[in-house]
């Protein structure tokens, strides 16, 4: 069993570079499906969620050349199944592109239900509500989700509830259709756009993407061939931003883009800490304990859910009480406990939680309940004093790459090791 162990208590300094957006790739990557061609993906993250994926994708016959270690070429020419493995799709949240995705190319699709961190329930209703809007079927039996179509018809869809998946496989689907769909209350998120772009690149026709109003004119079919590369990646950016506060460190997160980080410079501004926006890069520097700040999350370009425990750690030692309001999963708070055997005094109840700041935070062994989760108990262990090792790293893998060597850099005392 695998762990990391850090020795505390470090001021992080220095630069760290930024990855491919793991959001963004996950649903890249199942897009490739609509191409009847070969393309090439470059700035693809190496995150266990990447591998999973391309090893569904290479299960239904796409062939994957990997050039380099963050570039991909994918061939889908012959898709040889419209039915993805359920040992495989229950392993990873993403995996429901596959439907959107091989319905758009195959009017069939049998995808497994979705994985990944146990945040809360997953429902798929508005999904289904657009798969049928467009013209599919839908069978929900065994752990699995069946959806086929004679045809594929442009339609309005109105989403109930704003959904970043519903959203994309709305999209999936559309980019084939024939006529023009219409997804309207759409997420915005940055993933959302870099996918139309990506589609648009392709020869697809997406518009408004980014808004809450999205216009998909359908095509008979996308480019044989094209290249792309996937949108830096807004969480991790934003995780190194709080670990910069947590740790009153001084850290200069290059190839970002900060506009899609606004939310979280406005809280890390009014917590004290100063930050420097250079466009692609950004600088934060903390020199003293972060203030009390309230926040809560929202979709995008709210405050993020996925930066919310990474913002729990620098709360938890603030001068002041803060509280968090989580509006998107019902369980994002799993971690408070472990914060709290490092000391901290954290009161959650339902979807919301009192942090009463502490001065220090006491090395602990602490276990990762989720992807952000686990980065988060990684900054608490660089902040605290003392030994933390974090347990259930395999959660870190599903969407940081290399996190110990990235922490390493700026100053951390921190390593993996095998137990």
């Amino acid at each position: 069993m695998e762990k990391i162990v850090i020795e505390g208590k470090t001021k992080l300094k220095g630069e760290v570079t930024i990855g491919g957006a793991k959001n963004a790739a996950i649903a890249i990557l199942p897009a490739t499906i609509l191409i009847n061609g070969i393309c090439t993906i470059d700035n693809i993250p190496e995150i266990s969620d990447i591998k999973i994926c391309c090893d569904i994708l290479e299960k239904i016959g796409v062939k994957i050349n990997r050039i380099s270690k963050h570039t991909l070429q994918i061939d889908s020419r012959n898709i040889t199944s419209v039915e993805a493995p359920l040992d495989l799709t229950s392993k990873f949240r993403a995996s429901y592109y596959l439907t959107g995705a091989l319905l758009g190319r195959c009017k069939h699709a049998t995808v497994g239900m979705p994985g990944g961190c146990k945040l809360g329930a997953r429902p798929m209703d508005q999904h289904i509500k657009a798969f049928e809007a467009l013209g599919g079927e839908v069978e929900i039996e065994q752990g699995r989700i069946e959806v086929k179509a004679k045809k594929l018809q442009g339609n309005a869809i109105y989403l109930d509830v704003v959904s970043v998946g519903a959203t994309i496989n709305a999209m999936l689907t559309a980019v084939l259709a024939d006529g023009v769909t219409t997804i309207e209350n759409a997420a915005k998120e940055p993933h959302i756009v870099d996918l139309a772009n990506f589609l648009n690149k392709m020869g697809a026709n997406i518009i408004g993407a980014g808004t809450d109003r999205i216009k998909i004119q359908g095509v008979k079919e996308l480019k044989k061939e094209g290249t792309y590369s996937v949108v830096p990646d807004q969480i991790e950016a934003g995780t190194f931003m709080l670990a910069a506060v947590a740790t009153k460190g001084d850290i200069t997160i290059r190839n970002c883009i900060t506009k899609h980080l606004e939310s979280v410079t406005a809280k890390i501004i009014e917590m004290g800490a100063e930050v420097e926006d250079f466009g692609d890069a950004i600088r934060v520097n903390c020199t003293k304990r972060p203030n009390k700040v309230n926040i809560k999350t929202l979709p995008y370009p709210g405050f993020p859910t996925d930066l919310q425990p990474q913002m729990g750690v620098a709360m938890a030692i603030a001068n002041g009480t803060s509280i968090i309001s989580e509006s998107i999963w019902d369980s994002r708070f799993q971690y408070v406990e472990e914060l709290n055997r490092m000391g901290a005094k954290i009161t959650a109840q339902g979807k919301v939680a009192f942090f009463q700041g502490v001065d220090k935070l006491i090395g602990a062994p602490v276990y990762a309940t989720d992807l952000r989760a686990g980065a988060a108990l990684v900054i608490a262990g660089i902040a605290a004093e003392g030994t933390t090792q974090v347990y259930n790293i395999e959660y870190i893998d599903r969407g940081y790459e290399d996190i110990e060597g990235k922490f390493a850099k700026l100053g951390a005392k921190i390593q993996r090791v095998n137990e």
